[in-house]
């Protein structure tokens, strides 16, 4: 299983970013995006669900936007109206579950600078 990020970079504040994640190996129960910043725990953004049902963190509701194309199996997170507080390194996540077990797998990673 391989999970591939990218579309992270450097933009402004009130700027836009689109990071995409294709996974490789399996279909996934939920996919989603995590991000720690310097000195900070890993925290949740957003997740999706294979039935397309979404979470996201309170700090990013209204702004991100999380969508999958399963044909793709590839997961999306349109970031908008971004704050320098969004810097973080971002991670791609995918949990792959079957009735006896499951597991968590994580990309490599992809910085998303915001500057003031």
């Amino acid at each position: 299983v391989q999970l591939q990020a990218s579309g992270g970079g450097l933009v402004q504040a009130g700027g836009s970013l689109r990071l995409s994640c294709a996974a490789s190996g399996s279909v996934f129960s939920i996919m989603g995006w995590y991000r720690q910043a310097p000195g900070e725990q890993r925290e949740l953004v957003a997740i999706i669900r294979s039935d397309s049902r979404t979470t996201y963190a309170d700090s990013v509701k209204g702004r991100f936007t999380i969508s999958r194309d399963n044909a793709k199996n590839t997961v999306y997170l349109q970031m908008n109206s971004l704050k320098p507080e969004d810097t973080a390194v971002y991670y791609c996540n995918a949990l792959y579950s079957t009735a006896w077990s499951s597991v968590n797998y994580w990309g490599q990673g992809t910085l998303v600078t915001v500057s003031s």
